[in-house]
């Protein structure tokens, strides 16, 4: 498979790269991954012009998604997650093995968190039921990237969310002493805060929280 998708797309990041750029944004994310150093900004332009350039790769997308995610610049993991959201990838009923996929390699909460509610979240609504069968094996998994997804992927439902399945997601996790499910918890009952806040309040008043979720639970709660 030729992959000219991804290999134009790598050429419009090399010819937008900054090396200085690209040490300050190493250092951002810990020295965990390499950067070409294009900002967020240019790198919807070049979403923009290769779509227009080539159009939307989707008889290849798949294959073009697991080439990108194994190269070593993170802005094409980004990128790519970013027109899987535009492609709406997540409409396809199998679409959710490779989201997963996704979200369990190079995991770091910058693709995690926009997998989770931008591309799991969505499939979970056009495919409700799977959710049960898959993110219950999230929640109970040694991943922790997989637990953060169970607990995050339902962050831009709004009123549809459903409360019970916050409920049973987050209370095995309350006593994590992992950061980035401490911070998931947190997160979720703040967004529900805005919609549900006794909800969320009354959740708070009978359970022990973690600092870091205590704080982000209660940000937008009445004083």
């Amino acid at each position: 498979m030729a992959l000219e998708f991804s290999h134009y797309l790598i050429e419009l990041f090399q010819q937008k790269a900054n090396p200085k750029r690209a040490v300050s944004m190493k250092a951002y994310m810990r020295d965990q991954f390499e950067f070409f150093g294009v900002d967020a900004t240019t790198r919807k332009e070049i979403e923009r012009k290769i779509i227009t350039d080539l159009g939307k790769p989707v008889d290849t997308w798949p294959a073009e998604v697991k080439f990108l995610w194994d190269q070593p610049q993170r802005e094409l993991q980004q990128v790519t997650q970013d027109i899987s959201k535009r492609l709406k990838w997540y409409r396809k009923p199998d679409s959710i093995e490779l989201f997963e996929w996704m979200a369990t390699h190079k995991s770091w909460w910058d693709t995690v968190d926009f997998i989770a509610a931008n591309l799991m979240g969505p499939y979970f609504l056009e495919f409700p039921e799977k959710i049960d069968s898959i993110t219950s094996r999230w929640n109970q998994s040694d991943d922790m990237w997989l637990i953060r997804c169970s607990i995050i992927f339902q962050l831009k439902y709004k009123e549809k969310v459903d409360l019970d399945l916050v409920y049973n997601y987050i209370t095995p996790h309350l006593a994590s002493n992992e950061f980035f499910i401490q911070k998931a918890i947190g997160w979720i009952l703040r967004e529900i805060s805005k919609t549900n806040p006794d909800w969320v309040a009354d959740f708070v008043d009978q359970h022990e929280l973690k600092t870091v979720s205590n704080r982000e639970a209660i940000k937008y709660l009445p004083k």
